[in-house]
């Protein structure tokens, strides 16, 4: 005879187990774990009696009124009030919703949709969350249907992503198939069974999710979403895309509104539009977000002295806190640019159109005036909301040419009254600069020519101009002016921080420069001079690009950050992103900060959004990187089909990385990356030198080492991977004193394939 159970949840002490409502009634109140232990307790049910409630929990769960997992128990159709869902996408209202994870568990059919709330507390939300991602969430049962939602989610955080959102080529079998990732870190297969190949063919890009199932936990995989073709080029970017959880399409929600924004109101703007503004870029670029204007200052207490004026694209005035427009360019961070397609932060009908500063049209701009002495020195500064009309849209190779003598129909007559007035204020700015000294690390970066059948045409390196560096330098002085303007006004805002190196990286990068006879000063204040001093002594060497590679990757990441904690690559005290508000969200957010700070208008940065900015330094920040993974992956992947058909092909390169198990190279004329395993580097042993950045010969003491030039032959090609493996064709180098070396030349039939040491 059962012994009556206690008191639990409001359920009345009674001889013998509870009933199955009692059971019921608890697993739908139950907060934490519901498992057998737990209802045992609720009911003070003990010894024997434990056998028949396991009995009566069995009976129910064949009946189909309660689902038994790995540890909690649940009624059937009901969801536990903490738990695990997956992002599914946005809905046509443009709201975020999800799926539970262990919803499969009980076979009960369809899922219920989760709706994910996008308020509340600070601790209640988070960032950047894309479809695939999977977030530890609150739910709150619905009183009645919303649109299709029983649950409203409220994430509690957002978990690692693991295998949440993995990418493979499905290959077919006769119990299912396997999936070969993409992922180039992901070294192995994975089992599909049938039924779980969501209807892919053999061959196709697939998106899948892997879970352990069975008594033995084998990972299998469950194929959520086919992606087509791998081979087709114009998919390579779509698979960064999906594997990052990018958001590439706007919410119905978020057209509707663009559809509805007001028309410019000109009422209390500054009038620029006889300002002879001209907007440089790029030849291709679609969209245009800074304007610059120069004139020598006719005060006369500021002899040689220039007038600066950078006008910026208004988008404050259209991307109004807390819109839908507003949440979705916050959840995308910033545009993404891929060779053959960008997806874009706001829809084209902002940042191609309405925020455009398109030639001879009129645009709304928030704008900075700089005075500037004739050393470079800022004497003061002031910003203004305005309109203004582009005189010109130019690119940079276009307005380098005309400067270097070799003016267009376009550019020759603004050569003597725009032209040449940016080119003599930038000489000016450059001698503060110069004095300032910021890191001189001025490393070139590939590009990548996509034809419209979406292959590579070229891949080639731009030469950089000094059209290039006059946009840079005028964008950093407006960028420092909002910060300065903003910190004046006591105005929080979000800084573009640039922590100096850390005390690991700055010891690894001492043992190395030490290899080289060079030294980097230890107890005194850090400061990039320090850099630029060591690049300065080996400029003109064989080394000189080898240790441009090494100081570049002891530096540490720029964030944002509503903390100031200067930048340290720039030699900055206080920085902040002004000056790209159709593709970055932080910009946004200086520019609601300005327009709060000095009264501007509409549009300005409101009390809830002061309170979120250490959250949305953190997303934005995530989101770039985001962005960053996924440009280099699509790029790598691009380069590899591109080079597929040249299998057996030499070429020349540069050791740009050096790990336990090889070689990391770079190719010179495309800059592709490739890898040369070290059991194909020759006929001795190597062994891997941490502090030196090589691999170093057991028996000759030769070596490979960051930085060397080499002949690689191209040996294997995956584009779905973007991987390429190479095969050693040069002779390791033996080294002198001070990063001399000479070169073993190769016998006549090249080198012997070898085991290496791993």
């Amino acid at each position: 005879m059962a012994k009556p159970p206690g008191k639990a949840k409001g359920t009345r002490r009674r001889a013998g187990l509870p009933s199955k409502q009692e059971i019921a009634a608890f697993l739908e109140t139950a907060e934490g774990k519901s498992g057998k232990r737990e209802i045992a307790r609720a009911f003070n049910i003990k010894g024997n009696d434990k056998i028949a409630l396991k009995a009566l929990l069995k009976e129910m769960a064949e009946e189909g009124s309660v689902v038994r997992g790995r540890r909690k128990i649940r009624r059937a159709g009901q969801l536990p009030s903490v738990t695990v869902i997956e992002v599914a996408g946005h809905d046509s209202d443009g709201e975020l919703y999800g799926l539970p994870v262990d919803w499969d568990e009980g076979g009960e059919g369809t899922p219920p949709r989760i709706l994910i709330a996008h308020d509340g507390p600070r601790h209640e939300r988070v960032g950047a969350a894309g479809a695939g991602d999977r977030l530890l969430c609150r739910l709150e049962a619905l009183a009645e249907d919303h649109d299709g939602y029983r649950y409203l989610a409220k994430p509690i955080k957002k978990l690692a992503r693991e295998q949440a959102r993995l990418l493979g080529i499905f290959r077919e079998g006769d119990r299912g198939g396997t999936i070969l990732p993409v992922d180039r870190k992901q070294l192995r297969e994975w089992r599909v069974e049938q039924g779980d190949s969501g209807a892919a063919v053999d061959g196709e890009l697939v998106r899948f999710d892997v879970a352990r199932r069975g008594r033995s936990g084998l990972p299998v995989a469950r194929v959520v979403e086919r992606l087509g073709n791998p081979a087709d080029e114009r998919k390579i970017s779509l698979i960064a895309i999906a594997a990052h959880g990018i958001p590439d399409v706007f919410p119905a929600r978020v057209l509707e509104e663009v559809e509805r924004l007001p028309r410019l109101a000109e009422k209390g703007r500054e009038d620029l539009t006889r300002m002879p503004l001209v907007t440089i870029d790029p030849v291709d670029a679609r969209d245009h977000d800074d304007a610059v204007f120069a004139e020598p200052d006719n005060d006369p207490r500021n002899s040689g002295g220039f007038v600066i004026v950078v006008a910026i694209a208004d988008v404050a005035f259209y991307v109004r806190p807390g819109s839908a427009l507003d949440r979705e360019a916050l959840k995308r961070g910033n545009s993404v640019y891929f060779p053959d397609r960008v997806v874009p932060m706001l829809p084209e009908r902002i940042s191609n159109d309405l925020c455009s500063l398109r030639e001879k049209e009129v645009r709304p701009c928030l704008a900075v005036r700089m005075i500037f002495d004739d050393g470079g020195r800022k004497r003061s500064h002031r910003f203004m909301r305005a309109t203004m009309r582009s005189a010109a849209k130019l690119a940079y190779v276009e307005a380098q040419a005309a400067i270097d003598g070799r003016p267009n129909d376009k550019t020759g007559p603004l050569l003597e009254s725009v032209l040449q007035p940016l080119w003599a204020a930038y000489a000016a700015l450059s001698k503060a600069r110069d004095a300032r000294g910021p890191l001189d690390l001025d490393l070139p970066e590939r590009k990548i020519l996509v034809g419209a059948d979406g292959r590579v045409e070229r891949i080639f390196t731009p030469e950089r101009l000094a059209a290039h560096r006059l946009i840079e330098e005028f964008m950093i002085q407006a960028n420092v002016a909002a910060a300065e303007t903003l910190e004046q006004k006591r105005t929080p805002l979000l800084y573009r921080v640039h922590d100096e190196p850390s005390r690991e990286k700055l010891e690894g990068l001492r043992t190395f420069l030490a290899t080289l006879e060079l030294s980097l000063a230890k107890g005194q204040v850090l400061r990039p001079e320090q850099f630029n001093r060591i690049l300065a002594e080996t400029r003109g060497l064989d080394v000189a690009d080898l240790v441009s590679e090494v100081v570049l990757r002891s530096q540490s990441q720029a964030v944002y950050d509503p903390a100031n904690l200067g930048h340290f690559g720039l030699n900055l005290q206080r920085y902040a992103h002004f000056t790209s508000p159709i593709r970055r969200y932080a910009d946004l957010v200086v520019h609601r900060a300005l327009i709060r700070a000095l009264g501007l208008g509409e549009g300005g940065l409101e009390d809830h959004e002061i309170e979120r900015l250490e959250e949305v330094a953190t997303e934005i920040s995530q989101a770039e990187r985001r962005a960053m993974a996924a440009e280099r992956e699509t790029a790598d992947r691009l380069i590899a089909a591109h080079l597929a058909g040249k299998i057996g092909a030499s070429f020349p390169a540069r050791v740009s990385g050096v790990t336990k198990s090889g070689l990391f190279i770079r190719l010179d004329e495309t800059g592709a990356d490739g890898f040369i395993p070290i059991s194909t580097l020759g006929s001795e042993f190597f062994h891997f030198d941490e502090g030196g950045r090589a691999l170093v010969g057991e028996r000759s003491g030769e070596s490979f080492r960051l930085g060397d030039r080499i002949e690689a032959r191209l040996v294997e090609a995956v584009p779905s991977a973007g991987a390429l493996r190479f095969e050693m064709m040069s002779a390791p180098v033996r080294r002198a004193a001070g990063g001399r070396q000479g070169r073993r030349p190769l016998g006549k039939r090249g080198l012997r394939r070898g085991k290496g040491r791993r």
